[in-house]
């Protein structure tokens, strides 16, 4: 079932995956899910952190900086400069 579930967060978009990482993060504040049960939705909160930064590295790889010359005017792309 945990590769089922694995599987399954790998193939959600970055706004679903965040959507219901959201979703466990208020059910595990809230405290009232039994220990079993937060210990497995700890665990899928895990996969879909992972999975929204492996979202958020592939978005970084394809944005360019757009350079422009001492007038302002566009002169092509450069890759961002993420530190």
């Amino acid at each position: 079932m945990a590769e089922t579930n694995h599987a399954d967060v790998k193939k959600l978009t970055f706004e679903r995956a965040i959507e219901e990482l959201e979703t466990i993060v208020k059910r595990l504040e809230d405290g009232k899910v039994p220990l079993e049960e937060s210990v497995a939705i700890y665990e899928r909160g895990e996969a879909l952190k992972r999975r929204c930064e492996e979202l958020l590295r592939q978005a970084e790889a394809r944005v360019d900086k757009i350079t422009t010359d001492a007038t302002g005017q566009p002169t092509g792309t450069e890759p961002l400069d993420v530190k």
